[in-house]
């Protein structure tokens, strides 16, 4: 089970290299775009950390998270629409680089990185927090609802770290236009979560009451 759980791993990461590579370097038509190796270098080395933690200490975990089909058709929209998000936010940084449309300061550019590492440490512990996590809306057997930690602040701290993450990739890359488009994970995560709270009210125990005891979704006093 390991073996092909390193192998699904391993998949993925050269996957998203290449994509990474297609999506900004080529628009950028250079490799010397700085800001690429810096966002790699942020976003692979926790991972391949991560990836090894879970395959020895809870590779039923990583190969939940190595499985994004989703079931529902309504989910099947938001990840397409994710997806498109992210394509436009990497071409248009890739292009910012090449056409010089504006840049932001070196120093935005390593406190985003820093952010995008603090989202990280949020997402690790998330998962540390919550063994039944899932990169697909489903309910699982023996599944119950997490009330302490983390998700006694807000109900869903991994769209927390998701959208730091996300928005703190932009200033990475040095795009402000990139930025603005990440914007739109806010309504797509809205409507994911809407989804996802409508199944776990009809089918886990304790989590009509849970809505109740943590009033937040994502950002404490905020959303």
């Amino acid at each position: 089970m390991k073996n092909n759980l390193f192998l699904q791993a391993v998949k993925k990461i050269i996957a998203g290299f290449v994509a990474i590579g297609v999506l900004l370097f080529l628009p950028a038509g250079t490799f010397r775009y700085w800001n690429v190796w810096l966002f790699v270098a942020v976003l692979f080395v926790p991972m391949l950390f991560l990836g090894m933690l879970m395959l020895f200490k809870s590779p039923k975990l990583l190969e939940k998270r190595l499985d994004a089909k989703e079931k529902i058709d309504e989910q099947k929209w938001v990840v397409a629409l994710s997806g498109i998000m992210f394509v436009a936010a990497f071409v248009v940084a890739g292009l910012n680089f090449r056409f010089s449309w504006h840049s932001l300061p070196d120093n935005v550019i390593w406190i985003g990185a820093g952010i995008f590492l603090f989202s990280y440490l949020i997402y690790a512990e998330v998962m540390r927090e919550n063994a039944f996590l899932s990169r697909t809306i489903e309910i699982q057997e023996n599944q119950k609802v997490i009330d302490t930690g983390l998700y006694g602040i807000v109900r869903h701290p991994m769209y927390s770290a998701t959208l730091i993450m996300f928005l703190s990739i932009p200033l990475i890359l040095g795009s402000l236009i990139s930025f603005v488009i990440m914007l739109a994970y806010v309504p797509i995560i809205a409507i994911r979560m809407k989804n996802e709270e409508q199944l776990l009210e009809s089918g886990l125990k304790g989590y009509e009451e849970y809505k109740h005891k943590v009033r937040y979704k994502v950002i404490p006093f905020i959303w």
